[in-house]
């Protein structure tokens, strides 16, 4: 028996920074508001210096109908290690875990437990580094902490940044499936397939698809990926 299906996006937003060059928050809520998504997983979704600002303001969040998850009260962030999950009205945040990963750059995993009308799951967003010998530490060390939490239907999103079709997932192979949208980078001729989600056996997931249209070509450098899950009842 399975529950209502939930739909989710997962989108490296640059900043909010277009390949026109342009930083355009409105255009990329836009894009976010038409994909009518119940979960949105952001990557660079915060500038790294200073106080964390957001690179979509929260006024703008708020008029098309979006909440950030909360990770710093006292911070004007929307996200962690600019990770941010963005969510649609009726869904409440029961507990919020901010995972650091190890590695030679600094990166962080946003790991919250939700409830909605697809039921209860959790989302961990996450932005992978640069080198393979770093992800696979990060993978590894998700799958440890997860290790260490009650069982529960899990669903990872973000920017894996590996090439590969074939090799630099082995960490999550026995605990995940990991899926590929198909090409996502760069956005305005994709030809790399960097954007991806997993989930563990508890979540049913269809194909992920990336949009693509003149739009998602300008608002950042990747392009945006959707797919619809449901979760074990």
């Amino acid at each position: 028996m399975v529950t209502t299906t939930g739909r989710i996006c997962s989108w490296n937003i640059r900043k909010a920074l277009g390949t026109d060059r342009k930083r355009h928050p409105a255009r990329i809520l836009s894009i976010l508001d038409y994909l009518q998504a119940d979960i949105m997983v952001l990557q660079e979704a915060d500038f790294r210096l200073g106080d964390r600002k957001p690179a979509l303001p929260n006024h703008l969040l708020q008029d098309v109908g979006f909440r950030a998850v909360d990770t710093h009260p006292a911070s004007p962030s929307i996200g962690w290690h600019g990770n941010a999950i963005l969510l649609r009205r009726g869904i409440s945040v029961d507990d919020v875990d901010l995972i650091r990963l190890p590695g030679l750059e600094p990166r962080g995993a946003l790991c919250a437990e939700l409830s909605g009308r697809f039921g209860k799951v959790r989302i961990i967003g996450l932005h992978l580094g640069l080198l393979r010998r770093s992800r696979r530490q990060q993978m590894a060390h998700l799958v440890d902490v997860l290790d260490h939490r009650r069982e529960m239907p899990t669903l990872l999103a973000g920017d894996f940044n590996e090439r590969s079709q074939a090799r630099g997932f082995e960490p999550f192979a026995s605990d995940f499936k990991v899926l590929s949208a198909g090409p996502t980078f760069h956005s305005r001729f994709p030809r790399i397939a960097l954007d991806r989600m997993a989930h563990n056996a508890l979540v049913e997931m269809s194909k992920l698809k990336p949009l693509l249209t003149a739009q998602t070509r300008l608002a950042s450098d990747h392009l945006p990926i959707v797919g619809a899950f449901r979760v074990a009842a």
